[in-house]
């Protein structure tokens, strides 16, 4: 595995899914085959106070609830010799390697992103946490919409401006920083992730960052600025109003999240489109091709199908279920003969099986002919099996 741990916990790591400034981040399975999101904090960024920061972060980022929008915290090691913190795995794409291979998205769904993610924030704010780290590798894309992961680690986030220059961390972070971080400030508010949320929905509608250079101390220079603006280049019309409001470099001029919600959902009314309406296209765009990479190592269509099928074949083997409508009476042989006709459904004849095709006739009352169904009317299960599959089909657009 590449120098991967064999197991991190509980947890047996099966593959590295990426690294960062703050460590590595594997898949790995729970004993009972559940797939989850380890990360391995970076030794770098030990030390007793930050150990005991992140106990008490961990400790309150399971009770976040109300929320679809965040990878669910299952699990932490503060004191392991390399601290780590288990996350929901979602797959997916992130938000970075979408606009970087498809381009940006449309003015709708840049609405619709922000209007979901927004809500999801409202939900760890709630519980008196920040994320702190709001950026495009931290938003996925998959098949139920857009999930904010790396919520948790905020603990290693609160550093001063002499510890910006950790290799790996600065270029992907410093870009999307508010100002209060980049002047050295460690005790950010609310307003902190409006910022980062900011730089999230302008890289979706444009591309690019609000700031931008060759080297981090560069970047940061211009962020901590107030007379360098941002970068609006690009964006639409629609949205520059309210993404230019949450880029703001005094956090008090920026919107709370109530008003990114309702700003959002206003550029969706003005394109005539439900807040629903948005997230179906929204996942449509963005989450295609996802549902095969669901369950890491299966595939999702073969389950279904081999689930469908079983609920078919035990229908088989039992009476018709109370669901079905009660049967109707036998049919006449004239009927038999025009439902043969014009192919409808009619009841099955015993000798019509392998079985019986040797026995002796008899009398007709003397065959035991089964209670025949409403002709064109599926039994129960296959209805359901046929629900399944429709409804399986139809996921990428919930």
């Amino acid at each position: 595995m590449n120098g991967a741990p064999e197991q991190i916990g509980r947890y047996v790591v099966e593959r590295e899914l990426g690294s960062g400034g703050m460590g590595e981040v594997y898949l790995a399975f729970s004993p009972a085959g559940d797939p989850v999101a380890v990360k391995l904090i970076r030794s770098d960024r030990l030390d007793p106070v930050t150990r005991a920061r992140f106990e008490k972060e961990a400790l309150i980022a399971r009770t976040v609830v109300g929320t679809n929008r965040v990878a669910r915290f299952l699990d932490a090691d503060p004191y392991a010799e390399r601290p780590w913190l288990a996350m929901e795995y979602v797959p997916g794409q992130t938000l970075l390697t979408y606009v970087d291979g498809d381009g940006p998205l449309p003015v709708p769904l840049v609405a619709s992103l922000g209007a979901l993610l927004a809500e999801g924030l409202q939900a760890v704010h709630a519980v008196g946490l920040l994320h702190r780290d709001l950026k495009p590798q931290n938003v996925m894309l998959g098949m139920y919409g857009p999930i904010l992961i790396d919520f948790g680690l905020g603990a290693f986030l609160d550093t001063s401006k002499d510890t910006l220059s950790h290799s790996g961390m600065i270029i992907g972070t410093v870009r999307c920083m508010p100002p209060e971080q980049a002047l050295g400030r460690t005790k950010v508010k609310e307003s902190a992730d409006v910022y980062g949320l900011g730089t999230v929905l302008l890289y979706a509608a444009t591309g690019h960052y609000p700031y931008d250079g060759a080297r981090w101390e560069a970047i940061v220079g211009q962020v901590a600025n107030p007379d360098h603006a941002p970068d609006l280049s690009g964006l639409p019309e629609a949205l520059a109003p309210l993404i230019g409001s949450m880029l703001a470099h005094d956090p008090a001029d920026r919107p709370s999240l109530d008003a990114v919600m309702a700003g959002c959902t206003n550029v969706l009314s003005t394109a005539g489109l439900s807040p629903m309406e948005a997230r179906h296209a929204l996942i449509d765009a963005t989450a295609t091709g996802e549902r095969a990479s669901a369950a890491p190592g299966t595939d999702p269509p073969a389950v279904w199908e081999r689930l469908t099928e079983r609920a078919v074949t035990l229908d088989e083997a039992e009476a018709d279920s109370p669901l079905d409508s009660p049967p109707p009476a036998a049919p006449e042989p004239d009927e038999e003969d025009a439902a043969d006709a014009t192919g409808e459904t009619k009841a099955t004849d015993v000798s019509d099986s392998p079985e019986s095709s040797a026995a002796p006739p008899g009398p007709a009352a003397e065959v035991p002919v089964p209670a025949a169904r409403k002709p064109g009317r599926p039994p129960a299960s296959l209805r359901v099996a046929e629900e399944l599959r429709t409804r399986y089909a139809a996921q990428p657009s919930l």
